[in-house]
C-alpha cells in the first residue's frame, strides 16, 4: 500500500510544482526520480512537498511518529543529451543491480513498463523529444528497451534520490 501512497503522492507534488516525471524507481529503501522542473524552485519544493506528505501518510498509517528520510534528497544536473539515457537506464535497471529481479520488466514499482513497454500512464511526461526516438510509439519504446543510439533528448532534467531511514514494503 505504502508503494501506490508514494506513487500517488509523488504526481500529486509534481503536478502542484509544475514538474515532469520521466522516470522513477521505488526501491525498498530510496526512491529515484528523473524530472524536468518548469519553474525555478519547482523541484525542490515538489521533493520537499513529496517528503512531507509521505512521512505523514506512513506515521498516521502505522501509527509512528518521527522522520523516514535520511537527510535531504540529492539531485544531480544532467547536462548532455547522451546522459539522460544514462540517467533512465541507471534508476529503470536498478532493481536488477540490487538482485531483486533478473529483467526489469519484472519490476513492479518503477517507469520501465510505461518507457520501454508501453504501459500506460497519467504520472509519467516523456519529454518532447522523445519522439525523436522513433518513428512511432513502438520504436521508441525498442529504443528503450535496446538502450540504442539516442537523438537529442534533454539537457536540463535532473535526478532526484531520496534515502529511506526505515523500509516499508
Amino acid at each position: 500500500m505504502t508503494t501506490i501512497a508514494i506513487l500517488s503522492t509523488c504526481k500529486k507534488s509534481a503536478e502542484k510544482f509544475s514538474c515532469r516525471i520521466h522516470a522513477y524507481v521505488l526501491m525498498t529503501n530510496h526512491v529515484h526520480l528523473l524530472i524536468t522542473p518548469m519553474l525555478e524552485f519547482g523541484a525542490s519544493q515538489m521533493m520537499q512537498a513529496l517528503g512531507r506528505r509521505y512521512v505523514y501518510y506512513v506515521n498516521k498509517t502505522y501509527r509512528r511518529t518521527g522522520t523516514l528520510w535520511e537527510g535531504r534528497f540529492k539531485s544531480s544536473l544532467i547536462d548532455s543529451d547522451r546522459y539522460l539515457l544514462t540517467c533512465m537506464r541507471y534508476i529503470e535497471l536498478n532493481p536488477i543491480r540490487a538482485n531483486m529481479v533478473m529483467h526489469p520488466g519484472e519490476y513492479k514499482w518503477s517507469s520501465y513498463h510505461i518507457n520501454a513497454q508501453g504501459s500506460i500512464s497519467n504520472m509519467i511526461s516523456p519529454h518532447p523529444l522523445y519522439d525523436e526516438l522513433g518513428a512511432d510509439e513502438e520504436s521508441r519504446q525498442t529504443a528503450i528497451e535496446n538502450n540504442s543510439d539516442i537523438i537529442s533528448i534533454l539537457k536540463h532534467c535532473m535526478i532526484y534520490e531520496k534515502h529511506l531511514i526505515t523500509s516499508f514494503c
